[in-house]
């Protein structure tokens, strides 16, 4: 019986039927409440994790392999918001210089924003200051110099509500009418991104722990 992180979702119905062969693990919220578990206690034979959180854990050598196993994809354009009655009119460009919110640096979203504002839209991302309101998955990474720690307690919606922060990166789309997309036209310029690569961007992946594929292949 292999023990088991995986997410309810239409493309993994099928899978969460087989209780003969895995264990599904229990936790609290999301399923990516417990990525720490994978990659810190390697607690888990087959896991749910993020492309991030597993390349990270790769480059500490973690025995994880990826699964060619998508469970979770979306163009993340609409996730960078910024709160219109405080910062109007900011545009990509004019985040230098500017505190922007992230869940952890290392989160998926966060590092397809960072790409895509680097590559698309010219931004220097070394002058926008970000602020972060946890640790990586893994323990053994660290955030570059113009990361800080958000105080404790405090709340990456309502810092931004409270013009504590300039703009952030969430992970979904907020309904307060005062939060706007920084990436102008957000679903088209996803759209045109898809074109551009031929790809959608990557959110979730399966991973599978090196004995049990080692294991598999014998």
């Amino acid at each position: 019986m292999l023990k088991t992180l995986i997410g309810d979702y239409p493309v993994t119905k099928q899978f969460r039927t087989r209780t003969d062969r895995f264990e599904f693990g229990q936790y609290q919220g999301s399923v990516a409440s417990a990525f720490k578990r994978v990659v810190r206690n390697l607690e888990f034979d087959v896991a749910e994790m993020a492309i991030m959180t597993y390349l990270v854990a790769k480059a500490f050598n973690k025995p994880y392999r990826l699964l060619p196993f998508v469970v979770v994809a979306r163009y993340q354009h609409p996730y960078l918001v910024f709160n219109a009655d405080q910062t109007p009119g900011l545009t990509p460009q004019g985040l230098a210089g500017k505190k922007v919110g992230v869940r952890s640096y290392s989160v998926t979203t966060g590092a397809w924003m960072r790409g895509v504002l680097a590559e698309d839209y010219g931004v220097d991302l070394s002058k926008i200051q970000w602020v972060t309101f946890e640790e990586a998955h893994v323990a053994e990474f660290r955030d570059p110099p113009n990361v800080q720690r958000a105080p404790a307690g405090k709340d990456i919606n309502a810092m931004i509500l409270a013009g504590e922060l300039d703009a952030a990166i969430l992970g979904a789309v907020p309904t307060d009418p005062k939060l706007k997309p920084v990436i102008p036209d957000p679903e088209a310029a996803g759209k045109k991104w898809g074109e551009k690569h031929g790809a959608i961007q990557l959110n979730h992946l399966g991973g599978v722990k090196n004995t049990v594929s080692k294991a598999a292949a014998d």
